[in-house]
């Protein structure tokens, strides 16, 4: 079994001077859902999700050698624009993973990074970035000990992605990936995600996720606090036990190509993250009157036309409807009819399912 002492390395070439690496990674999005991490990122249950296509960070980063002095140094741009803000995430990123990768005081990084969709508004931005930021610093690795595996590579960029941004760890390789071990899921680990081996039937192939941007602002309670809630939460063991189950249902589901049962546990997870958020003490809500009428109405038309269409949600308002390809037609018709008018300024998102991260240059 891999430990976290796997990913510690001391044979570093530091002759190198300068460079830059460009990388994009893709959100994701459960399945079965993760809530709850316990110290160091490490998942209260396994979570299963797809890796998303077209919402992906985008980041450049360049390195300078310069002396090390004990402190880490960077600028960071976002959309082109300094963010001072998001500096305190990049060092606490920063300190998690200095064990892993003793090099980083050695250099001073400019990162710059932009997103394809909106931050912080709930399409799990923090994955997308951490992992993006990940592959970045692996490559700088890979530079100063070119003995690197591929397999050693992806595993340790999901491994450091995990302790910037738990869910980031699915964003690396993979168009399903499983984060937290699972008796059904072989060299499953609690340390990064893994991809899902098995043989997934073809109505799960090029599956649609068209996000409807419900509310594009800035959640008024972060992912990392509603984690934190889960602990001491009455329903937790339950739900933990409940995870672990859906996960062995859901892995079935993905051979046998059951759209029915897939719906159901997909639904169902979805409003049972917000059911723990809505029991959390303190309690709150993420989803809007709108992300409600969006999926009545789903019900509605999937009820009358029986065209196997559903929906989830991360933790926010915006709903991801999830379809296969080959009901795309008629399901994008009913979004534009029906459900474009409960998104603000009329914005929705068409994505499926993708690869994991790539490398630009």
């Amino acid at each position: 079994m891999v430990s976290d002492k796997d990913f510690i390395q001391n044979e570093y070439n530091l002759q190198v001077e300068n460079g830059s690496f460009q990388w994009s990674a893709p959100s994701n999005i459960a399945l079965v859902k993760y809530w709850g991490k316990k110290e160091k990122q490490i998942p209260a249950n396994p979570s299963i999700s797809f890796t998303l296509n077209n919402c992906k960070t985008i980041t450049k980063l360049s390195f300078a050698k310069k002396q090390n002095d004990g402190t880490f140094s960077f600028d960071l741009l976002f959309e082109g624009q300094p963010k001072e803000e998001f500096k305190p995430k990049i060092i606490k990123f920063f300190e998690r993973i200095e064990t892993y990768c003793p090099y980083l005081k050695d250099f001073h990084f400019t990162i710059d990074t932009e997103n394809t969709f909106p931050h912080s508004s709930g399409i799990a931005s923090s994955a997308s970035g951490m992992a993006a930021l990940a592959m970045n610093v692996m490559s700088l690795e890979k530079t100063l000990n070119p003995t690197i595996s591929e397999e050693y590579f992806n595993q340790k960029a999901s491994f450091l992605a995990r302790l910037g941004s738990g869910s980031a760890c699915r964003s690396i390789k993979g168009e399903i990936v499983v984060f937290g071990e699972h008796k059904d899921i072989a060299g499953s680990s609690d340390l990064f995600g893994v991809e899902f081996t098995s043989a997934v039937h073809p109505n799960f192939k090029n599956y649609q996720d068209t996000i409807l941007l419900v509310d594009k602002g800035e959640k008024q309670v972060s992912s990392s606090v509603g984690h934190d809630l889960i602990f001491g939460h009455p329903f937790a063991e339950q739900r933990f036990a409940q995870a672990h189950r859906n996960l062995s249902t859901i892995k079935t589901v993905l051979e046998n190509g059951d759209l029915e049962e897939f719906i159901k546990i997909t639904e169902s997870e979805a409003l049972i993250l917000h059911a723990m958020m809505m029991t959390s003490m303190p309690y709150f809500i993420l989803m809007k009157p709108n992300t409600l009428e969006i999926i009545n109405r789903i019900w509605k038309f999937r009820n009358e036309t029986q065209i196997p269409v559903c929906f989830t949600l991360d933790a926010g308002a915006n709903v991801h409807v999830l379809y296969p390809e080959m009901v795309k037609e008629d399901v994008l018709q009913f979004i534009k009819t029906e459900l474009v008018g409960y998104c603000q300024n009329g914005q929705y998102i068409c994505d499926e399912i993708g690869n994991g991260a790539v490398k630009y240059n």
